[in-house]
């Protein structure tokens, strides 16, 4: 197997896409990794710190697969980090304890290439309430949203506490004669509390190439869409709908639905200042986006996918008020592999140079890239001149300082200044 093959293989290993056609799953066969000697050629470390804006990467600890970084709201001493696997480690004044805050690998499937413990997300209240919510593929490889309690210890979690939010069922796990390319792709996988203290929810269209059921824009499923909810019960309900939803009381839509069109909203994020939604779409063969609404304008928003690859003609359908990215990177200009991973608009004192700026990178690259987003299209985009391979997700704590993890080499890293 050649290193391209590899590498393609990898990225799909990540909650990733499945592209080019042709190269995937029976590259290596589901859940295969490559050998070492055939990892495509990124440094097996990030690059020398100090980038072209004077940017350090800082380790603060390493772990298996992780996937997810985050910090519960008005706790600046802790750092939560999702190993893809199920467990949820707890970083302390800069150390790693030995015991998981939660594990729950036994629930978690990870035998798909996009499977696993995707996300974490606390609830505005964590301090008080103690509630918590995990975004995962479980063993019948269909989407659970778990709630938890934290326990007494506020680093362990009261698994006795566990209730399930939010149960989608994935065409992973139907039974018949599913076309391959349809099996274990495109969970999407973030969840977030927004600006409203509403949680939410980024699913992606469950696959295969290029959407073949078009469940991009079918708003009857929540498959390929970003949902809101509030995930207190509510009588015999395990969730509420809010009800400022764009299609509440619409016939044949999906009450929960906040915006559509996507493809594999991998990770999403809200400027923790101005409410502002920014998206990594995960492209398909051409583009590779990043989506952008100001506060209080993306409800409803339709993003394109299928009848668009970013703002390029996609399909034969039609995609009503369709809302073009901000941030295009053609896949060539990357090469044959590539997979954006959104960040998030920095607000770290300590990162002057970044203030006001979104980070982003390619899971094949590593090239961290800043932006200024705008309504229309994002601005002095450019290279920030530093690498670290394999980054599967950003993340953010409580004081809004900004991390990146490696998958491969476990490390995770804190953007500092000089």
């Amino acid at each position: 197997m050649n290193v391209l093959a590899a590498a393609l293989l990898i990225a799909a290993s990540l909650a990733l896409p499945d592209k080019p056609s042709g190269v995937g799953e029976d590259a290596l066969g589901a859940g295969a990794r490559a050998p070492a000697d055939e990892v495509p050629a990124q440094d097996a470390e990030p690059s020398p710190p100090g980038g072209i804006d004077g940017i350090r990467l800082r380790e603060i600890g390493r772990f298996r697969e992780p996937v997810f970084i985050t910090g519960p709201p008005g706790d600046p001493r802790r750092l939560f980090v999702v190993e893809r696997a199920g467990r949820i480690l707890v970083v302390r004044g800069g150390r790693v304890l030995d015991r998981p805050f939660l594990d729950i690998r036994g629930r978690v499937s990870t035998i798909g290439y996009e499977q696993g413990l995707l996300s974490m997300a606390f609830a505005p209240d964590y301090a008080r309430s103690g509630r918590f919510y995990v975004y995962f593929s479980g063993r019948d490889e269909n989407i659970h949203l778990w709630e938890f309690r934290r326990s007494r210890n506020p680093d362990r979690a009261n698994r006795r506490s566990r209730r399930e939010v939010l149960f989608v069922r994935h065409p992973a796990s139907t039974a018949g004669p599913a076309p391959r390319e349809d099996r274990r792709v495109h969970y999407g996988g973030q969840i977030a509390f927004g600006p409203d203290r509403l949680l939410y929810v980024g699913i992606g269209d469950g696959g295969g190439q290029g959407d073949p059921r078009g469940r991009g824009q079918d708003l009857g499923t929540p498959l390929g869409k970003i949902l809101r909810i509030d995930p207190r019960p509510s009588r015999s309900r395990p969730y509420r709908i809010p009800a400022g939803n764009p299609f509440v009381g619409r016939r044949g839509a999906r009450a929960a639905i906040y915006a559509y069109g996507l493809r594999n909203p991998y990770r999403f994020t809200f400027d923790r200042r101005t409410g502002d939604l920014a998206i990594g779409d995960v492209g398909q063969n051409r583009v590779e986006e990043i989506d952008f609404r100001k506060r209080g304008t993306g409800a409803g928003a339709n993003f394109g996918w299928k009848c668009f690859e970013g703002s390029q003609r996609f399909g034969a359908c039609r995609a009503p008020g369709h809302v073009p990215p901000v941030i295009e990177r053609p896949s060539s200009s990357i090469g044959r592999c590539a997979s954006i991973i959104g960040g998030y608009v920095v607000r770290d004192k300590g990162l002057p140079a970044l203030e006001g700026r979104y980070i982003y990178t390619d899971f094949c690259t590593g090239r961290l890239r800043s932006a200024r987003l705008r309504a229309r299209r994002a601005v002095n985009d450019h290279d920030l001149g530093l690498v670290i391979p394999w980054v599967s997700s950003f993340g953010e704590d409580a004081r809004g300082r900004v991390y990146a993890a490696s998958f491969f080499t476990g490390a995770v890293y804190r953007l500092s200044g000089r």
